[in-house]
């Protein structure tokens, strides 16, 4: 039997590749194969985010460019998945009912069961059920690895801040069994693999209940983790502040292979606009997170997340998240214009801030991140930094590039050999992102 070729599209965050990176395992393993190209596909995957800003309309836009495509081939099969596939469910086949299936988050690793199912029924699939934790089990450990690998350790969030869709779409908190991910990491690390990030919506809330009732707390994990010698650098995305705990913190203090760069969103810098966010801090208690992590690590950098012009933020409001980010000194950010997400809380607070006022608030924030940016880069001029070398630089293949332990890339002039390796690298020219360096 031929194999059947599989094309998947991926948006958004980090979560999403991941379960991309599932999904084309387990498809795989099921005798599909994946291509790089439309043209050359039977079965199109669209595992969808809907954070941004018109997440249905960017995802019946692309539907219908496939349905152009499936006109001139009926044997198409169209999948849907991810956040817009949970949030929007049956609305989906209304609007387009030449898809085929629809799955859930957390149904990623039974896509192959349900293309079958197709095949032999012909008829449309919706599969958006709570599975927790079972997509975990599907990981390929025979993947030829890179220097770098994310590890998904939990999915889902309890936090329901006012403005975000995450926990609607992808459920409540639930942490993996630590000793999967420990074996999936001593795998990645025979594999090669020298840095780890640890991935989830809220990863500092992470907690698993043993059989004999104690837990393990993400400060434990880490521990875990730091002990596998291949190991060298341990980082994670996202956390909340209102669980950036005391025993986190300290791990800074014990373990060197956590590196010091922490993106930690904050999200605004005034009481009242995070009291609206539901985000369960204030400003000084972030302030003090980013104090005590400083005393242990004096040369952290910090990067954020910030929504501008959120319902209910005056000039005042923004001039406070301005005057946190001087005394932080973030060092990047992410940072959007607030739009509303369907079912969410904010979604229906009155919007007070015109878009001329958003853009204005996010150019001028943008900036300012920018300023910051550069001058931190400038400060790692004539230093010498240990490098983790990826591979050729894109930006000349004549040259190799890695990343610093503060997420800096440098190109630098190197052999095969260092391909992998951590290796001391002298910064001899800088700017925003980019560093040019020589081997020492």
């Amino acid at each position: 039997m031929k194999k059947k070729k599989i094309f998947i599209k991926t948006w958004g965050c980090q979560m999403n590749t991941y379960d991309s990176s599932i999904i084309a395992n387990i498809l795989q393993k099921n005798n599909y194969k994946i291509s790089s190209k439309e043209k050359n596909a039977d079965i199109f995957v669209l595992n969808t985010c809907s954070i941004r800003n018109k997440a249905q309309e960017k995802l019946f836009h692309q539907l219908g460019r496939w349905k152009k495509i499936k006109e001139k081939n009926k044997n198409i099969i169209i999948a849907v998945g991810g956040c817009v596939a949970v949030q929007e469910g049956k609305k989906i086949f209304d609007r387009a009912p030449y898809i085929n299936i629809i799955f859930g988050t957390q149904n990623v690793h039974q896509l192959p069961i349900l293309i079958e199912k197709y095949i032999k029924n012909k008829l449309s699939i919706l599969e958006i059920n709570n599975l927790k934790t079972e997509k975990f089990n599907f990981y390929d450990n025979k993947k030829i690895f890179k220097t770098k690998e994310i590890v998904s350790i939990m999915e889902g969030c309890n936090k329901f801040c006012s403005f975000c869709i995450v926990p609607y779409t992808r459920g409540r908190e639930i942490s993996r069994n630590y000793k999967s991910i420990i074996s999936e990491i001593m795998i990645l690390a025979q594999n090669g693999v020298k840095e780890i990030t640890l991935l989830g919506q809220n990863v500092n809330a992470y907690n698993f209940l043993k059989k004999n009732g104690k837990k393990v707390y993400f400060s434990k994990l880490l521990r875990y983790i730091s002990e596998i010698s291949q190991i060298k650098r341990i980082k994670f995305i996202t956390s909340h502040p209102c669980e950036f705990t005391e025993d986190i913190i300290e791990v800074y203090r014990d373990i060197p292979k956590i590196v010091s760069f922490l993106h930690l969103p904050v999200q605004s810098g005034s009481n009242k606009i995070l009291q609206l966010m539901k985000r369960r801090y204030n400003v000084n208690q972030y302030k003090e997170i980013i104090s005590k992590l400083i005393k242990y690590r004096n040369n952290i950098q910090i990067s954020s997340d910030f929504i501008i012009g959120f319902p209910g933020e005056t000039k005042e409001d923004f001039q406070k998240t301005m005057k946190l980010i001087s005394e932080i000194n973030f060092d990047m950010s992410f940072s959007f214009l607030y739009s509303p997400r369907p079912g969410t809380p904010a979604s229906k607070m009155k919007d007070n801030v015109s878009l001329e006022e958003k853009k204005e608030r996010l150019y001028i924030l943008q900036e300012k991140i920018n300023e910051q940016t550069l001058s931190w880069s400038k400060k790692m001029l004539y230093t010498k930094q240990m490098v983790l070398v990826d591979g050729p630089s894109k930006k000349n293949i004549m040259q190799l590039s890695g990343k610093t332990e503060n997420n800096r890339t440098v190109h630098f002039k190197g052999s095969k050999k260092h391909i992998g390796k951590i290796v001391p690298i002298k910064i001899i020219e800088t700017s925003r992102y980019n560093l040019q360096g020589k081997l020492i």
